[in-house]
């Protein structure tokens, strides 16, 4: 994968070229890009598809400043600027923090995609979020954490990986996600400093924003989401101008993996109409 220096750290990203219309996409906790996989093949034929790695605890290089939610939407705004990236198709799952540069740094963005995701007030999401949140507060929390979601009998219980997902994620991505903060103290510091530092206004503050953005703008739900209120996606859809609301069946918050063909199917249509 190539990398870019960035003011708070080397961020890794997947590329795949291409003179297609550019989509960046945007993972959520204890992910990196390889959430995308399947929608990235989907795409890449006749799209440039970007996918970084975010510095939210699946990242392979601690951060030379520890992140927060605020630095990583200054983060992403420079990496569009630093990759010269034009009329982008913004795309958001779970936390991406699409919503915060969408109504801050919209000047590189063509179009807007928020995929189940945190919004208003249910931030941090649900009971995996709150624990998040206490794990990274308590000496030795994350570990715990992370220990906990490593045993492969416990990943599909509604307060792991199962929460995200109705259909099993392969171990092995799993295994991948999860390897740097088993490994490395310098990730599970930037993951702690992370979660100790969420703003709860700040999503409310997005939303607001987002009443001025002027440009098309899909919302994608999961009718199955245990984390993202239903309600939200409409909500969403309906604040935005040129919000339009799309809501796929049989598939949790990450869509990309329960259901990506579906996924990279609408990205496209919504794409080349507007």
């Amino acid at each position: 994968m190539p990398d870019i220096e960035l003011s708070t750290g080397t961020i890794e990203y997947e590329d795949t070229g291409g003179d297609g219309p550019v989509v960046v996409l945007l993972h959520g906790l204890v992910h990196d890009a390889t959430v995308w996989r399947k929608v990235v093949a989907g795409l890449r034929t006749d799209h440039r598809v970007i996918a970084p790695t975010l510095p939210y605890g699946s990242h392979r290089r601690p951060m030379t400043r520890p992140p927060t939610p605020d630095l990583v939407n200054e983060l992403i705004a420079e990496f569009l600027d630093r990759l010269d990236l034009r009329d982008v198709t913004l795309v958001e799952s779970d936390c991406g923090r699409a919503q915060t540069v969408g109504a801050r740094h919209p000047e590189r963005l063509a179009r807007l995609v928020l995929i189940s995701c945190e919004a208003f007030d249910n931030y941090p999401p649900g009971l995996p979020g709150k624990l998040i949140g206490v794990a990274c507060k308590v000496p030795g929390g994350v570990s715990v954490l992370v220990r906990t979601l490593g045993l492969k009998p416990l990943r599909r219980l509604p307060v792991g990986i199962g929460a995200l997902t109705k259909h099993p994620v392969p171990d092995a991505v799993v295994d991948g996600w999860l390897r740097p903060l088993r490994t490395d103290p310098a990730i599970r510091r930037d993951f702690r400093h992370y979660g100790t530092h969420v703003r709860r206004a700040e999503l409310l503050e997005a939303a607001e924003g987002l009443r001025t953005f002027d440009r098309p703008a899909l919302v994608v739900w999961a009718t199955e989401d245990l984390m993202m209120p239903r309600a939200h996606g409409r909500r969403l859809a309906e604040l935005l101008p040129q919000g339009r609301l799309v809501e796929i069946e049989d598939a949790r918050t990450l869509i990309a993996e329960d259901q990506p063909e579906r996924l990279a199917r609408e990205l496209r249509e919504f794409i080349a109409a507007t």
